[in-house]
């Protein structure tokens, strides 16, 4: 909710008679101003910690995805391709930050629990991320089809090179030449 352009926290006040709500500022009082509850309805429990922090950050990439200036995919495959270098990279990050941390991959939580640190589920949720869209490059077979792609691109751009060759009255010897200088130049490319 927001009053102006100011967001609020919103609360259903305690007064049953009447159907009010907490004006005050959202996050008054907490440690995450401007988002989420204020302190006195509860902006200060771990769980609405976390809400406001996952709040800030869905803020944070609509406003960067807004500056971005999004395209449509026109290959798809290729796009997979690099979503998987990333994927890979992520996880290999990930990787890292556990390989820091050594053995102490769980901590002592509130009340006794025994938990599991952060970058060890960041960790797991990235091979399980890597795992689905590895598995769906192989089941897709996209090398394949890339290399099948470009096959067909080539083939097209040699036969639009031979109906040049032939409008210009190019044949024999300097037509092959030229068609092999092509070819070779497009294996560079």
């Amino acid at each position: 909710m927001t009053a102006g352009n100011k967001p609020i926290c919103g609360a259903k006040t305690r007064q049953e008679e009447s159907a009010e709500y907490c004006g005050l500022r959202a996050g008054w009082g907490t440690s995450h101003p401007g988002t989420g509850r204020c302190r006195l309805h509860g902006g200060n429990t771990p769980g609405q910690k976390v809400r406001a922090a996952q709040d800030i950050a869905e803020q944070e990439v609509r406003a960067v995805l807004a500056e971005l200036d999004v395209q449509p995919v026109d290959d798809p495959l290729t796009a997979l391709m690099q979503l998987a270098g990333q994927v890979v990279a992520w996880q290999t990050a990930t990787a890292t930050l556990v390989n820091r941390i050594g053995d102490e991959i769980r901590y002592e939580g509130g009340a006794g629990a025994e938990q599991l640190r952060a970058e060890v589920q960041l960790y797991e949720r990235a091979m399980d991320r890597a795992n689905a869209v590895l598995s769906s490059i192989a089941r897709l077979n996209i090398e394949e089809r890339l290399a099948t792609i470009s096959e067909a691109q080539a083939e097209r751009i040699l036969g639009a090179i031979d109906a040049v060759l032939a409008h210009l009255g190019v044949t024999g010897v300097q037509a092959a030449e030229a068609k092999t200088i092509a070819a070779r130049h497009l294996r560079s490319v």
